[in-house]
């Protein structure tokens, strides 16, 4: 027995089920052992299931489960400190922010239904929607708001979507103007602060907020929380923009993809995030569809800028010319993606598409090689499962494509509870999972100072000017000019790999309908608020 009083039978972190008794959770752990693709489908149920009719009125009830891939002893509640794919899918079901990104990616009210800025963008005008509930009665009020972004940009602790709120937030001069509407005022001028404060990691929280019992806004409400292993939730009825179908929804923690896949056609989870690519094409013979989303996501090598050898900006650029980046999607991904050119951000309007595009060139790499002084190129490149699809199948070819250019990868594949334990955004040379994002907000997440996830650890004084310049810039077109200059800083001498963007695979039982392609985040946007079974749940 573990410390936490549930049984495990060493095969997968996924071992319980709502209510668990001995045999549900043998039997859920057989199916991890099983270790392979090619149960009957959806056993559970007997006959393998056809694709639902998704024009079909949908039902309510029922209790839904969402298996995830990641995770670990490391699995947090805290809205503001998400890391992996759980943890993620969690805050999306406890959490709100005051806007929201759409299945198209474009911005739309949430909890507020408005956020506007004056001329010069130095004063937002936050107005508040009606009949905002907390999981625990309270009505939404601008005071919660003023407390959560707070709370977000607390010097002492950060969380990931405050860092760059709060060197522009200025909270002391900002103020209640009425019971539905906040001023908040910005210490300088920042053109696109509605996309900060659209990401998930900006969920308003009530002013007594405890991570020990959380309460937020969103669909499900807060019953169970295992570290590792699963995390439950209750429909919310008093939810602003509708119940949810279900009654309620357990998200698992995963330790790989076969266990996971197993567990979606055995019956034992009704969705999962991250479907292998490989299966795509086999997997509706077995009771189950993919979800196949046209997304920015991408699963960057990641080379620390400030360490030795990566800090020399020719050994970067040697390595980036080793890539074969279309036998990466074919192979990693099986062709399920698009070209990437060391650049994120492919949706916004000012991503920089017109910079040639980079190929594989070994000749080139081994010269600049050459000229470091590094001929003999020896790295650990380090990896994990809990990255999730494409990564460590991306990881093996570049060991491969290396010994091309006379480069030794040796590849670590790290344990999910150590790639995301205290090393994490330490390793020289790793990889990660970044979702899709708008450019000024990827960079205030991940390439310049003090940004909560800068795992390159890129601290480049020419690029930081421009993109200062760029957030205080109100006309968009001289925005887009300058930050065209910040990527081609980025695509001469930064520290990621990004050979390719990925089409999100997830997928759901086909006794299940609701889930959409959605460009922003796994699992139509772990929607799960949309989902319901096929027929009545008995």
């Amino acid at each position: 027995m573990r410390n936490d009083g549930l049984p495990h039978s060493g095969l997968s972190r996924v071992q319980v089920t709502l209510r668990p008794t001995r045999r549900d959770v043998l039997k859920l752990g057989m199916v991890a052992a099983a270790g392979m693709v090619g149960l009957t489908g959806l056993t559970a149920c007997g006959a393998v299931p056809e694709k639902p009719d998704q024009s079909k009125p949908q039902v309510r009830g029922g209790s839904y489960s969402h298996g995830s891939t990641g995770g670990g002893l490391k699995d947090t509640l805290e809205p503001y400190f998400p890391v992996t794919n759980p943890d993620i899918a969690r805050c999306l079901q406890l959490y709100e922010p005051l806007l929201r990104w759409n299945a198209l990616y474009e911005i739309e009210p949430s909890v507020a239904e408005a956020v506007t800025p004056n001329g010069d963008s130095t004063q937002w005008t936050v107005r508040l929607r009606d009949g905002v509930e907390f999981h625990n009665g309270k009505s939404l009020t601008p005071e919660d708001v003023m407390f959560s972004l707070a709370k977000v940009t607390d010097p002492e602790k950060p969380g990931s979507g405050g860092t760059e709120l709060a060197k522009f937030l200025d909270l002391p001069n900002s103020k209640i103007v009425d019971q539905k509407t906040v001023l908040l005022q910005l210490s300088a001028p920042y053109a696109v602060l509605d996309q900060l404060l659209a990401e998930y990691t900006v969920g308003i929280l009530p002013t007594d907020f405890d991570v020990g019992h959380p309460v937020g806004t969103g669909p499900f409400t807060y019953q169970r929380f295992v570290p590792g292993q699963l995390s439950q939730f209750a429909r919310f009825d008093n939810y602003w923009d509708g119940p949810a179908f279900v009654d309620e929804l357990i998200i698992y923690d995963f330790a790989d993809d076969a266990a996971k896949v197993n567990a979606l056609l055995a019956g034992q989870v009704q969705s999962i995030d991250n479907l292998p690519s490989y299966l795509v094409n086999t997997i509706d013979q077995q009771g189950a569809s993919a979800l196949i989303s046209e997304t920015g996501a991408w699963v960057p090598f990641t080379m620390r800028v400030d360490a030795a050898p990566f800090s020399d900006v020719r050994v970067r650029q040697a390595l980036r010319l080793i890539v074969d980046r279309q036998q990466m999607i074919d192979q990693a991904l099986n062709g399920f993606g698009i070209l990437g050119n060391d650049l994120y951000s492919p949706f916004d309007p000012v991503f920089a598409g017109d910079l040639p595009q980079r190929v594989q060139d070994i000749d080139q790499a081994r010269s600049l090689l050459a000229q470091a002084g590094q001929s003999d190129l020896d790295v650990e490149l380090v990896t994990s499962s809990a990255v999730g699809a494409g990564a460590v199948e991306s990881a093996n070819l570049f060991v491969e494509q290396a010994k091309l250019a006379g480069v030794t990868v040796r590849l670590n594949k790290a344990d999910p509870n150590v790639f995301y334990g205290d090393r994490y955004l330490s390793w020289n040379f790793a990889q990660d999972f970044w979702n899709t994002r708008n450019y000024l907000p990827q960079v205030a997440t991940s390439s310049v100072r003090g940004a909560t996830y800068n795992e390159t650890h890129f601290e480049d004084p020419e690029f930081t000017a421009l993109i200062d310049l760029a957030k205080r810039e109100p006309d968009a077109d001289r925005r887009k000019r300058l930050l065209h200059g910040a990527q081609e800083i980025e695509f001469t001498r930064g520290g990621f790999i990004i050979w390719g963007f990925k089409r999100q695979l997830d997928a759901y039982s086909n006794l299940v309908q609701g889930l959409a392609p959605h460009r922003y985040l796994p699992c139509s946007n772990f929607g799960f608020k949309h989902a319901s079974f096929v027929t009545p749940p008995t």
